[in-house]
Parts: structure tokens; sequence; C-alpha cells
């Protein structure tokens, strides 16, 4: 096995931009920005971890792949370049930078995973934007316009012989596009982990039908040790029994406690908790193979940080941060209610 961890990142990526918030006047900023991605470089490389990890450089998705899970006329619609901002769907917009940026997102996520399958590199982490889960076949929505762990699941399939793979999404929202797109295929497995009726409100039960899928709907306020238990108890079984020969992550990271879209309580150590067991379990079920690629987290206080202790989880390197460098208030431990939902998504 490779020692090697590898890292995308693009500024091609920032030329996507969503619209503000609120009349002019107030000029309220999206929070899906280009800044989610710069803060991210500035931790990287003011914590050194840039002299310890292999760059990558991204290249253009073909649309050939992106026809591989989503409708031609859909990749019609995000890959057009108007001049102005278009709202496509709910909270999904495309601009003159658009085209580029998701081009670039979904082809280094492409270039990461063809890397560790062919064992050049150990793992990776594809730090680009815009996001992805929330995109299904043949719709945008939630900041979502291409679902890129989808596409890199079925191209991992079809192109580098990958025959099965679990998409392991921790974004606090559900993931409900990718859950869509493979909800009658029983290569594919997917896991939400995510705050119950948040966003879409109207998805992710724990019994959603479905081939190969697992929902873990997780009560308001539950912190690390809620998320441990899920994984003890959820993640870690199910990755197991489905044995994998890829284990991608929708690495989202606003289940941070400081996230303004979402009201759960994780800290910096939980992000690195979830990396070092997602590590562990890929060493365990599919010699080592796992890709993580950013999804939400919209805190510019923890967003930095939680990224960097990925990346040091899955380089093996020692966290930066034992302690959570944001300091905020939240609860401690593990409470009834939070022991009850993940019982109830015990496979």
């Amino acid at each position: 096995m490779p020692n090697r961890t590898g890292l995308v990142y693009d500024e091609r990526c920032f030329g996507h931009r969503n619209p503000p918030s609120g009349p002019p006047w107030l000029n309220v900023p999206p929070f899906e920005r280009p800044e989610r991605l710069a803060e991210t470089f500035r931790a990287l490389e003011h914590s050194g971890v840039l002299r310890k990890v292999e760059r990558l450089a991204a290249r253009s998705a073909p649309r050939t792949a992106l026809e591989l899970v989503h409708d031609a006329s859909h990749v019609e619609r995000v890959l057009a370049e108007p001049h102005d901002t278009v709202e496509l769907d709910d909270e999904a917009w495309i601009g003159p930078g658009t085209r580029t940026a998701a081009l670039y997102a979904v082809g280094g996520l492409l270039d990461a995973v063809a890397a560790v399958v062919a064992g050049e590199l150990r793992n990776a982490f594809v730090i680009a934007r815009p996001p992805g889960h929330h995109a299904e076949a043949a719709r945008p929505m939630g900041f979502c316009l291409l679902n890129a762990t989808a596409v890199a699941a079925r191209w991992a399939q079809l192109a580098r012989g990958a025959r099965r793979v679990v998409i392991l999404d921790w974004d606090v929202h559900h993931g409900n596009g990718t859950e869509a797109i493979f909800r009658d295929d029983s290569s594919v497995l997917t896991i939400s982990l995510h705050q119950d009726r948040l966003y879409p409100y109207d998805t992710g039960d724990v019994d959603t039908p479905g081939e190969a899928l697992i929902n873990v709907p997780l009560p308001v306020g539950t912190g690390d040790a809620g998320y441990a238990l899920a994984f003890e108890r959820v993640v870690e079984p199910a990755v197991r029994s489905f044995a994998p020969d890829l284990l991608l992550i929708g690495a989202g990271q606003d289940a941070a406690a400081s996230d303004p879209l979402g009201r759960m309580s994780v800290t910096v150590p939980g992000f690195r908790e979830w990396t070092d067991r997602t590590v562990a379990l890929a060493d365990e079920c599919c010699g080592g193979r796992v890709v993580a690629f950013l999804e939400g987290g919209y805190s510019l206080r923890h967003l930095p940080a939680a990224n960097l202790a990925i990346l040091e989880g899955l380089a093996g390197l020692p966290s930066s941060f034992p302690e959570d460098p944001v300091g905020c208030d939240i609860p401690r431990g593990l409470r009834d209610v939070e022991r009850a939902a993940v019982e109830a998504a015990i496979v």
C-alpha cells in the first residue's frame, strides 16, 4: 500500500459565484462562496501539511463521465455560460464562471480516484466547489449542480474496475441526490449521516426503501459522541458487510458547531475521529482506497480547521487540533434521543 496522500485544490473553482441574499443595501454574502476554499488553503499552507502530501492537478471532466449519472439535458443546462447569474432550481445558480468550476471539481475527483485505484496514492482529498450531493439525475438544488461523488462512483466501476463502491456522506444535510441516483442499484451503498428534517426536509428517513442505502437522521445537537456511536453501530458494520472496492466520502463539514446552516455540535477533533475511523475501515475492507470530496461546510471559523483535520487524518499525521480551536459552547456526552436515533438506523 502506498503511503502518500493526494490533495486536489484548484483556484479555477473560485469562478463560480452564488448571489448575495436580501436587498442590495444589506449585502448578505452567500453561504457557498470561494472563501471556503481560499481560507482552507491558507490553513493548509500555514500548518505545513502541504509539504507532506502530494498535489494533484485537476483536469476538466468529460461530458461522457457526467452523463453516466446525469441526463444530457441536465448537463447542458448546468454547463451553459450565461452573462449573468441564473437560478436553475431551488438555491442552485449558474453564472459566467460556473462551467469551468464545475468541470474541474468533478474532473479533480476523477483524477484522484484514478490515482488511488491504480495504487499510485494511498488516499486523497479533493477540496473543490461547487458541491454536488443534492444534485439528482435531472435536477440541481441546494448549491449543487453536478453530483461529483455519484459520477466518480459510476466512473470508477465502468472505467477502473471497482465493482462495489460505498459513498459515505457526513454532510449535515441529507444526500438526496446521491440516494436518488443509486436507489435501485445494489452495487453502490449510500450512507447518509445527517440532521433530521433539515434539507431537504422531506427526505432522509431511516425507512426509505432502496437496494443499498442507509439513512441515519440524527437529532439537533448531536455532537462528537453521537456521531461516534453512529459509526460504531451503523457505518462500520454496514461497510464491512458490503465489502467495497472503493470508499468515497461526501465530506461536508456543516455539522460543525459554528456552522450557519446546521444545528449540530461537532468539533474539529470530531471530524478527525471520523476520518481516522474511515481510514481504518478502508484499510480493512478495500486496501485503504478512500477519496474524500468537499461537500458543504459554511463556517469560515470551523471549515478550514476541519478540512485540515481531515487531510491530516488521511495522511496519518499528528493532529494540529487536539482541542477545538473555535471554542463553541456545545453539549457533551450522549443523550437518550441520540442513542434511539442510532439504534433505529441499524440494518
